[in-house]
Parts: C-alpha cells; structure tokens; sequence
C-alpha cells in the first residue's frame, strides 16, 4: 500500500466526499464510539454491556443489500459484538485487534480490492492508520478532533445515535442506489 497522507484535510469538500462515496464498495466501521455511544456499562457480574443503535443496523443492511462488503475493525473483544455482527450479517469482523492498519490490510487481501475502494467511520486516535488510507474517511459528530481534521466527511449526528444511518444513506445517495431501496421499502 502507498504511504498515506497523515496531515490534516484544509476543508470540508461536499462534492469531493460525495465521489469519494461514490467509490466506496467495502465499508469499515468501528464499535465503541461508533456503532455504540462509547461509554462503558459493566452488569452486575462485570460483563460489559453495549447499546447500538437499530437505525444504525438498518443502514448496514441496506449498504449489503446496495453490494457494499460491511466489515468491522475494533479493538475490543466482545461476545456482544460478535453477536450484532451475525445479526447484521457482516462476514468481516476484527476483533481485539491492537494494530487496526494491519487488519485492514488483512480485509483488502481477502476482498482483493484497494484502499481507495474502502470507506471507514471511525471516531478516536486507533482509528487514524485506517482513515488516512482509506478513499472516503468519515466520522461521528463526536469524534476526536484529530479525527475530524482528517475525514472526508463528518455525521451531523453522534456516534451510536445515528451517524452510522447517516452515513449509510450519504453512500447510498452518492452512489445513486438510495431512491430505488426507498422505492423498494414503499412497495
């Protein structure tokens, strides 16, 4: 993979993040922060408990419904996870993972496809090696400033309160595919 540009985006480029999407044919997304709100509950036996969002679930199951690939890069191990994962059928999922870049390079190996070709939602500093090598970086309103410096685009909404839905739909828009699933959905 080429080396990718660490430094900071200058601005905000709607019409550049809207080609950017419009390449997207495999989408990354992150757990905590993301997928969830990033706090950390903990059950009464010490189990961690996670809250995601449906709309958020929905979103993902409209970008595979599109042909997009949905995969996920955490750094945390989760039985939680694993399970809304089967639920939202995303046969991608990376787990525990301490280097995310190297995991994301094991995904495109797999799909046989390139980082220009991938989106990624992240929201915190593990997520930068991945956002800075990927065609369309995006983030929750929430995400670490650092983090927004360097995203092509930025949800109005927080992580695990919508902005993965948000994020689904500004892909599918961009890539032209939003109206006929909304047809599909109206039938």
């Amino acid at each position: 993979m080429n080396r990718p540009s660490t430094a900071p985006l200058a601005a905000f480029d709607e019409a550049a993040a809207v080609r950017r999407a419009a390449r997207v044919r495999v989408m990354v997304f992150d757990v905590d922060g993301v997928l969830t709100d990033g706090g950390l509950r903990y059950g009464p036996s010490g189990e961690l408990i996670k809250t995601f969002d449906s709309l958020d679930g929905h979103g993902m199951k409209l970008l595979a419904e599109a042909g997009i690939v949905t995969a996920i890069i955490t750094g945390r191990q989760s039985d939680i996870v694993a399970k809304r994962a089967a639920d939202l059928r995303v046969e991608h999922v990376y787990q525990g993972v301490r280097d995310k870049r190297e995991a994301f390079e094991d995904l495109c190996g797999k799909l046989s496809v390139t980082a220009d070709v991938c989106g990624h939602i992240g929201d915190d500093w593990p997520d930068l090696p991945v956002l800075t090598r990927v065609g369309f970086a995006a983030c929750p309103a929430n995400a670490h400033a650092e983090v927004k410096a360097r995203s092509h685009w930025i949800a109005a909404t927080r992580g695990g309160d919508g902005a993965v839905r948000e994020l689904c739909d500004f892909v599918l828009r961009a890539q032209g595919r939003y109206d006929a699933l909304l047809a599909d959905a109206l039938a």
